[in-house]
């Protein structure tokens, strides 16, 4: 017990998280989900009718597994039977037949680059290593508007097709002052799909503004807005949310936030932050409200899972999670979200061979590569400090692993499937023959978690 005496009910933790990579790597492995440390593509995993055919002792894992073959929801308790009792294999299995079911083989990656405002924040998250306090201000940064249109411009004549707007909350940075920078944003790249703030930015410029969220969001919709994050959601339990972020938007503020966007046509995406203080029936109960939401909405694209990183924060006596929970919490996430479309995983915060290990258990979203525009999870202790992908890097890294890399839009659109794609061809067209690759500035990564 720990931190007021919520227990986190996980995986046992020793060492650091690279270090479970090898025996997560061994136990998928030995169920056929992929070869040793993903170097080649796998012999795609041991479908889940031949598990079932061998026959499974646990009947109400039987009964899960049976559902996930009919497409039928399953319920919390069934939820909490998985992260409790499920071997990782079979869990790998049912949720890669689900991805597989909707996206085939198919990874997808975007092309954005991040505009971070500020760091400097008014709230202060426990886990948070990214902001830090107004007295703090030499330690952070505040752009203004030029600054941040000189970053859009820096992006001219690069195939980029989102602007990813997030940061921390400070007073002078309202409402109308987020209205001026969409507005000129677009103004310099009209095509531009904005992506921008995080319920918890959302929530204190609407209410600082005194008008309503559907008023704010329709001003910042005229502006230039397209669609927003999925940050700031953390976990919706009311006790936990307490203790790790006491101060920002409660839990039934941000799914309002993100339900009334949906009634304005915009679409967003939706995080978890896990492997702290909170349990499996935390998990359970965050994406609950989010499914709920989504049965009445059916706004949001994407489900990102975040993994709790204990570098430079106020919880860094919390060890980090297991890399075992963190593919067993994507597996279930994809097994009980049956109606969001999309599993991401975020590279750079997880590393290069996680990421390729997620993607068979229900991941068909990388985000993309990076250059290094955002420092919201290298200054928490992720695993790539620097992180930064080539498109044929990022290409190999999904291939690698038998799925085919295709490039999308924010909304999902398909832009490029770049199965076989002939690399040397297109140096030598778009003068980078001597790298090999397009140049791809690109990341949704979670801001304030994202």
């Amino acid at each position: 017990m720990r931190n007021g005496g919520f227990k986190a009910a996980k995986e046992p933790v020793t060492g650091t998280f690279a270090a479970h990579r090898s025996a997560a790597t061994k136990g998928a492995k030995r169920c056929g989900i992929m070869e040793q440390r993903m170097l080649h593509p796998p012999q795609h995993a041991a479908r889940l009718e031949a598990l079932l055919d061998l026959g499974l002792e646990d009947p109400v894992l039987e009964g899960i597994a049976q559902k996930v073959l009919d497409g039928t929801r399953i319920d919390d308790a069934e939820a909490m039977h998985l992260f409790q009792k499920a071997d990782l294999g079979l869990l790998g299995a049912m949720a890669n037949h689900i991805r597989e079911r909707r996206h085939g083989d198919t990874t997808f990656f975007n092309r954005n680059f991040h505009v971070e405002p500020t760091n400097l924040c008014v709230f202060a998250c426990t886990f948070c290593s990214y902001s830090r306090k107004i007295k703090q201000r030499d330690e952070g940064w505040v752009m203004d508007k030029e600054q941040i249109w000189d970053i859009v411009r820096r992006y001219e004549g690069q195939p980029v097709t989102e602007v990813h707007v997030v940061g921390g909350v400070l007073p002078q940075m309202n409402l109308q002052w987020f209205g001026e920078v969409l507005e000129g944003i677009k103004r310099i790249r009209p095509e531009l799909h904005i992506k921008g703030f995080t319920a918890v930015e959302l929530e204190y410029m609407i209410r600082k503004a005194k008008v309503s969220f559907e008023e704010g969001l329709r001003y910042l919709q005229k502006m230039g807005l397209d669609s927003l994050p999925g940050g700031g959601a953390e976990i919706f339990d009311e006790r936990v949310r307490a203790e790790i972020c006491p101060d920002k938007c409660d839990s039934p503020t941000w799914l309002e936030i993100h339900q009334t966007a949906h009634r304005l046509g915009m679409k967003s995406n939706a995080t978890m932050l896990y492997g702290h203080i909170e349990g499996f029936a935390e998990r359970v109960d965050h994406m609950r409200r989010l499914r709920e939401l989504q049965d009445t909405t059916g706004g949001f694209n994407t489900f990102i899972p975040l993994m709790f990183r204990n570098g430079d924060n106020e919880m860094s006596h919390v060890p980090e999670t297991s890399l075992q929970d963190t593919l067993r919490t994507y597996a279930v996430a994809r097994i009980y979200l049956d109606n969001f479309p999309h599993l991401k995983a975020y590279w750079p915060m997880l590393g290069r061979e996680t990421a390729q290990l997620t993607q068979a258990f229900g991941v068909n979203d990388l985000d993309g590569t990076i250059d290094d525009s955002t420092k919201i999870y290298s200054m928490a202790g992720a695993e790539e400090q620097t992180p930064q992908l080539s498109t044929q890097e990022l290409c190999a890294l999904i291939e690698a692993v038998g799925r085919k890399p295709v490039e999308r839009d924010t909304l999902y659109g398909v832009l490029q499937d770049y199965t076989d794609y002939d690399w040397d061809t297109a140096s030598g067209e778009t003068g980078t023959a001597e790298k090999g690759y397009r140049p791809l500035p690109v990341v949704q990564s979670p801001p304030s978690a994202n």
